[in-house]
């Protein structure tokens, strides 16, 4: 469904801006053909630079560093070239070139993926050529409904895991970017299963000040005070939120304050500079994924 809603999106825009350009050409206007792809991009550029200002502003007292002015536009730089390959070609269109990878026999340990907020396994497709590449068992789920609850996400969370520990005989690494952190959050909180380690990317575990402005489910699942981070707080015990490595960064354009994507007794892990999107491909995060891999307990 998301993949199509997608393709659907870029080819609108795409559509926009040849007819744009198409129609100027005719009245001999090549100056204005230009306007169409200006609109789209300038477009673009503008609302993302309006997230991090509105990132930036809402800051205040939160306990991390305050990003400086170079390096939001760095972080901005750095979300403006990963988004549309992201949103406008791995999860509309290549969503399902990188199949789940779990050999018979598989001896090592495998990884679990789960995507965050309007996005499907294509999130993923700079992860898993690399994860098959050093041999890692993996499954990369898609959670449907695209604006549904966030806990009735967790089934999909638990057969994933399923998957991977019976085809691997071990318990799994669960790594998850954004939403899907409180996806696994709600697939522990059934006590149907165990992950090895949980690894987040900018989840928004203490909720975020830009979920106000959707009105699906799962986003009002993401906003301060929501009954769901209620309810996954009650379930939590300190042995399972040590279980946990948090990736968070102060230059977030989405999930802010800093601090809401931190777990209190988890291994918080602060990265400067970095977007929302563009967080999940940081090395850093990768390499400690492969470092619980290969962890034997």
């Amino acid at each position: 469904m998301l993949a199509r809603l997608q393709r659907f999106v870029t080819f609108g825009l795409i559509a926009f801006a040849v007819a744009w350009g198409s129609l100027a050409l005719a009245r001999g206007r090549p100056g204005w053909a230009a306007g169409g792809v200006l609109v789209v991009v300038g477009g673009y550029l503008a609302f993302m630079a309006l997230e991090f200002v509105v990132a930036a502003w809402q800051h205040k007292d939160d306990p991390a560093p305050r990003a400086t002015a170079g390096q939001l536009v760095r972080a901005w730089w750095g979300e403006v070239t990963t988004s549309p390959r992201v949103f406008c070609w791995s999860q509309p269109f290549r969503s399902n070139v990188w199949p789940d990878h779990l050999p018979p026999g598989a001896g090592s340990r495998g990884v679990v993926l789960v995507h965050g907020f309007v996005c499907n396994r294509g999130f993923w497709n700079t992860w898993l050529p690399r994860l098959r590449a050093h041999g890692v068992p993996h499954v990369a789920v898609n959670l449907e409904p695209v604006f549904g609850e966030i806990r009735d996400y967790a089934a999909a969370v638990g057969e994933a895991v399923a998957r991977v520990e019976a085809a691997t005989g071990l318990p799994p690494v669960v790594v998850a970017h954004s939403m899907g952190g409180l996806a696994v959050r709600a697939w522990l909180a059934r006590g149907e299963g165990a992950a090895h380690r949980v690894i987040t990317i900018a989840t928004p575990h203490h909720g975020t000040w830009a979920a106000r402005f959707s009105n699906s489910l799962n986003a009002r699942d993401m906003q301060h005070q929501s009954g769901l981070l209620a309810f996954l707080e009650s379930k939590e015990s300190a042995e399972t939120r040590g279980r946990f490595t948090c990736f968070y960064s102060h230059c977030d354009n989405i999930v802010f304050p800093p601090s809401t994507a931190t777990l209190e007794g988890a291994d918080n892990r602060h990265v400067q500079g970095v977007a929302h999107v563009h967080l999940a491909d940081q090395p850093v995060v990768f390499d400690e994924t492969l470092r619980w891999v290969a962890r034997g307990s």
